[in-house]
């Protein structure tokens, strides 16, 4: 069976519009939140590479759930070496928090989606040369949704996933900037104590597909 191609991979994102980040203490807490969050409705699940033992998880998640619609991603990489690993460990697609060309020259080589940090025109326009298709905005919070609308002046066809303050508050003003699709990280995954109420989590994921949803159908 082939593998999944990569616009199959950025459409199933795009689709819900959101990709949970997933950070714990320890890789079981990861999979507590990671399997409310999938159950909660969003199917695009990172991995940071800052959780322990995060490529035993991946590996675990990327087996638990072959033939769902969960679509396995990993966070925080720095370096190509561990982009190879995370592929390797199942991961679909790889989020950095800055733009690095060796990470992107690896993921070209395996057909997967990068998508890097990126903090200025500069950088974006750098990472389209390089293959990028989706960048992500970040951090967020700084940037805020007015450098989205504003790239998107001269830079129509960028496609930018803003993460870092994205929260359920918030979404309208990201998406009606133009977000491509946003990163979610301790806003949804921590909700109602995170680790420790999956049952919160999965309500908490739900009420932002259905946002989403919302707001792109009052577009």
């Amino acid at each position: 069976m082939l593998p999944i191609a990569k616009y199959q991979i950025l459409d199933a994102i795009h689709e819900k519009g959101v990709v949970a980040v997933i950070r714990a203490s320890d890789k079981e807490k990861g999979l507590g939140v990671a399997n409310a969050v999938y159950e909660g409705g969003i199917p695009a699940i990172e991995v940071a590479m800052t959780v322990p033992g995060a490529l035993e998880l991946m590996a675990f998640l990327a087996g638990h759930h072959r033939g769902s619609s969960l679509i396995l991603g990993a966070g925080t990489v720095l370096d190509a070496p561990t982009a190879r690993a995370c592929i390797l460990a199942g991961a679909r697609y790889i989020i950095s928090p800055n733009l690095s060309e060796e990470v992107a020259f690896c993921c070209n080589r395996y057909g997967v989606p990068y998508m890097p940090g990126v903090g200025s025109v500069t950088e974006l326009v750098r990472a389209m040369e390089l293959g990028v298709d989706v960048v992500k905005v970040f951090p967020g919070e700084c940037l805020g949704p007015e450098f989205v609308k504003a790239v998107h002046g001269p830079l129509p066809h960028a496609r930018m996933m803003p993460t870092g303050g994205v929260s359920e508050e918030n979404l309208e003003t990201w998406f009606k900037a133009g977000a491509f699709a946003v990163g979610m990280g301790s806003s949804l995954t921590k909700a109602g104590g995170g680790e420790n109420d999956p049952q919160a989590v999965r309500d908490a994921a739900a009420r932002v597909v259905a946002e989403i949803a919302r707001i792109r159908k009052n577009r």
